[in-house]
């Protein structure tokens, strides 16, 4: 909300910032409300169709997150090693194509294991070992062949961890490189290594669990290690974003001071 109502954040970074925000937002609410419900209730039941449409936003929401965090590092060093073009090739017709297409990629990636999943037959007890609703666990019920949504969920779901997370590094390497051999500037070296290393950090929570889950052989997998790690990126890394990506971020927390204080004048008037 700050980024919309301050004109001085409409810039690409708090664009794709504010995308991130309404990621985390909405990827906790996905699961943690019937958690808690869960955690209160005797029953702790989930309709077939409320579990396909949790597992659903779940994974669209956690691809999207996943290809957006390489945009927001290209946006990074675009600012940084290509300064003088960044207005040029960061341009808001660029920036809005960009975040559509991870948005839409991310939905069919989910609509298809989706689809997928619910055509399975489940003979029961249909007791998921699992916090939410989470394509593993569900196939640990199913009674047919899952050969071929494995192979999907290694296949396509590494595929969108594995691609973005080399291609997020490979633009940090470029931003150091380009920082270590061109600048002579010790202050502008460290504002910027400081900003990589929020950036990469924040990249480490989400992808090292994702990774772990889902890139392993299934023979290997052990669901109490799994629904202890799924906690990691369903729940720590974002809540961990704001304090990471905003809050450290001066101009945001100037833009929230001056809404403040404008605020605290017009209940004074």
């Amino acid at each position: 909300m700050i980024i919309i109502l301050d004109p001085r954040l409409h810039s690409p970074m708090y664009f794709f910032l504010g995308n991130l925000a309404c990621l985390d937002i909405c990827f906790s609410s996905v699961t943690l409300p019937k958690m808690l419900e869960n955690l209160l209730s005797t029953s702790k039941a989930i309709s077939f169709l409320g579990c396909i449409t949790q597992l659903h936003f779940f994974h669209f929401l956690g691809s999207t997150e996943a290809m957006l965090l390489p945009v927001m590092a290209f946006d990074r060093f675009v600012a940084i090693c290509r300064p003088l073009h960044y207005s040029i090739i960061m341009n808001h017709q660029l920036c809005v194509h960009m975040t559509a297409t991870i948005w839409i990629m991310g939905f069919l990636h989910a609509l298809l294991h989706s689809v997928m999943t619910s055509r399975l037959s489940f003979c029961g007890p249909n007791h998921v070992h699992h916090f939410f609703c989470d394509i593993k666990p569900l196939l640990d019920l199913a009674c047919g062949n899952t050969e071929l949504n494995l192979w999907l969920l290694n296949t396509v779901t590494g595929t969108i961890a594995l691609a973005p997370f080399f291609l997020t590094f490979l633009s940090y390497f470029y931003i150091i490189t380009y920082l270590l051999l061109k600048t002579r500037s010790c202050s502008m070296l460290h504002k910027a290594l400081s900003t990589c290393a929020s950036h990469f950090m924040v990249v480490i929570l989400f992808y090292a669990p994702v990774l772990f889950i889902y890139i392993r052989p299934t023979s290997d997998s052990s669901l109490d290690q799994d629904r202890i790690i799924a906690i990691m990126y369903s729940v720590v890394t974002p809540a961990l974003n704001p304090l990471i990506y905003t809050l450290r971020n001066k101009e945001v927390r100037s833009a929230l001071n001056r809404k403040v204080r404008r605020r605290l004048r017009l209940e004074e008037i």
